[in-house]
């Protein structure tokens, strides 16, 4: 029975800080497109519980990651 592992095709469930710095921005970049301060965008990577769910809709957008694999600390 071949195939491919459900594991390969799922992607990993990522923290924010990982999804930005894999998408290779910075936190001042994630801020201007948001038009957000610097420090907004570094206090939900830290604590992202509470993360307003509009937010973390632009932010899967602007990372292109699924926000079902956001990793929500």
């Amino acid at each position: 029975m071949g195939g491919v592992a459900i594991t390969e095709i799922l992607p990993s469930k990522l923290t924010l800080k990982s999804v930005r710095i894999n998408r290779g921005l910075t936190v001042k970049e994630v801020a201007k497109i948001l038009n957000k301060n610097c420090q907004i965008v570094l206090s939900y990577e830290k604590n992202s519980e509470n993360i307003p769910v509009e937010l973390l809709m632009k932010l899967s957008n602007i990372y292109q990651y699924p926000m079902d694999y956001i990793f929500l600390q």
